[in-house]
């Protein structure tokens, strides 16, 4: 009999941690299949829409409802705070943080696990460099909390069959009347103006300064959501880019929106589209930054902070990352994962807006010296040198079978797929 592996994990819905996941179990079969019995509990992830997976997907085979015995390897893909010590040796894979600070239930959480993978070396150095003192109701400090169990980095790996560099014309942005976009993709997440963790408010803004009056200008494509694919989750970001519009005064150049659900092959052609020139993006933070991974395979650059998870793949020979501050996160974007004592980055929209018009002015000299990332990455960043590397780690975990215990039953969360969407024509928003 084959040791038992659980992984449990937002397999089957549309987020960055689903998207891991997928990759994660994928290398774990690859290299473990014919050694243990992988099973999965698929989770849900927040909001996020379900049926990332194919019906047909062979992955959905090793789909169990309960634990009938206790898994002699016991993987968790989630936030840490989340982790619980349920197998004979315990795995926790994370993104990490996007601050300079992790609430101290995700160090306890780590020091639950035998082994937590972390996706970047900026959110390693986190949380082996935090301490907490935990007091008592006089104020007396009892215990320090900090990480006393292994962390290591696990990064992200590409695919490079689906998200490579592509001459092809994609054909879905020629509605499009700029020959030049700056693109940005993401989460519009919770924050007043500006406190954001994607800093879209200000992007948007800042790229309407830069080029309004302008006689020549580009366009800022945005492929964003706030919690889902809905048309009300599309109607509010509309309404919120015309909020940042009025604040700008002038003739302006064109914002278009692109909202809903695409395969991977289709962001690959958007982000090989020749309209595309340029990605943006002016994020206080990352655990590790996916979608500028996909970006920068393409060869063109990208313009973003100077700071956190991505700066491990996104490099200042072959970019353009621009400086900022850190500052505390402000308390409309403070959650039970981002606590406000702690800090990001701030951008300097200054510099960045230079950085902008630069790029645009004199695209060919940035374009020069960021297409040499393509081979970087490929031989760096790839789901191959992932799995490499989770390899090293999988195959001196050493367990015996053991025997079947009763636990309780666990509920395989049932949620509609959402239906893909085709792009409509894309026009200005006005």
């Amino acid at each position: 009999m084959k040791p038992l592996c659980v992984v449990s994990c937002p397999i089957d819905t549309f987020s960055g941690y689903g998207h891991r996941s997928r990759d994660f179990v994928k290398a774990l079969i690859n290299i473990k299949d014919n050694e243990w019995d992988i099973k999965i509990i698929p989770q849900v992830w927040g909001n996020t829409p379900w049926g990332a997976l194919e019906e047909d997907d062979p992955i959905k085979s090793r789909f169990v409802a309960q634990l009938e015995k206790q898994p002699d390897v016991w993987i968790q893909i989630t936030v840490p705070n989340e982790f619980q010590k349920i197998g004979k040796y315990n795995i926790g894979v994370t993104a990490g943080i996007e601050s300079t600070a992790p609430p101290p239930d995700f160090i306890n959480g780590c020091n639950n696990m035998d082994l937590t993978f972390i996706s970047s070396k900026f959110s390693k150095d986190v949380f082996t460099q935090i301490a907490f003192d935990e007091k008592d109701k006089q104020g007396n400090i009892v215990k320090q909390i900090k990480l006393n169990k292994p962390i290591e980095v696990l990064l992200e790996g590409l695919n490079n069959d689906v998200y490579f560099k592509n001459p092809k014309k994609s054909g879905l942005l020629d509605n499009i009347e700029e020959s030049f976009c700056f693109l940005f993709t993401g989460h519009w997440l919770p924050g007043n103006f500006g406190e954001d963790r994607k800093d879209v408010a200000n992007l948007i803004k800042t790229f309407l300064e830069t080029f309004k009056n302008k006689p020549q200008k580009p366009a800022l494509l945005l492929k964003i959501n706030k919690v889902d694919y809905s048309l009300l989750d599309k109607e509010i970001i509309l309404k919120d880019i015309r909020r940042v519009k009025d604040k700008v005064k002038g003739n302006l150049p064109n914002i278009y929106l692109l909202h809903g659900e695409f395969t991977n092959e289709e962001l690959n052609l958007i982000n090989n589209d020749p309209k595309v020139k340029s990605f943006v993006s002016f994020t206080k933070g990352e655990g590790f930054g996916r979608p500028l991974l996909e970006q920068a395979i393409t060869g063109k650059p990208v313009i973003v902070s100077n700071w956190s998870g991505h700066t491990d793949f996104i490099k200042p020979e072959y970019n353009v990352l621009i400086g900022g501050q850190l500052k505390n996160i402000h308390e409309s974007a403070a959650n039970n994962f981002l606590i406000k004592e702690a800090q990001w980055f701030n951008i300097d929209k200054e510099v960045a807006s230079k950085a902008m018009k630069d790029v645009y002015k004199k695209y060919k000299k940035y374009l020069e010296q960021s297409r040499k990332q393509t081979k970087y990455l490929k031989e760096n960043f790839s789901l191959k040198n992932m799995e490499e590397v989770l390899k090293t780690y999988v195959d001196q975990i050493n367990i015996s079978v053991n025997v079947p215990i009763q636990l309780p039953k666990i509920k395989k969360e049932e949620t509609p797929k959402t239906p893909k969407l085709k792009l409509p024509k894309l026009k200005p928003i006005k």
